[in-house]
């Protein structure tokens, strides 16, 4: 039991870390509409650095499950699981606006 759970204890850093980088790798993909850390400069479209994540995850849900209108984002959401879109929305929402 013991050796159990000083082998659980020693993995969490390196969990953390790879939770930590997968938000922002997942985010990457966003940086062609929404900007570099999710600093968009265009006006037509939605900055996301330091929105909230529970806003972030509730609209990419929304686009997922068509109840938001979009062009491509309704495409996209549907290629996320819910467990990326919590990442990439905890990446967003960390970033300073």
């Amino acid at each position: 039991m013991r050796f159990l759970l000083t082998a659980v204890l020693a993995a969490l850093p390196s969990w953390a870390m790879a939770q930590g980088t997968a938000g922002r790798d997942l985010a990457a993909s966003c940086a062609q509409c929404h900007g570099t850390q999710g600093r968009s400069v265009s006006t037509e479209v939605a900055p996301l650095a330091g929105l909230s994540k529970e806003h972030i995850v509730s609209q990419m849900k929304a686009f997922k499950e068509g109840a938001r209108p979009a062009t491509v984002m309704h495409q996209l959401a549907k290629g996320y699981s819910d467990q990326q879109i919590e990442a990439i929305a905890g990446y967003f929402a960390a970033q300073k606006r």
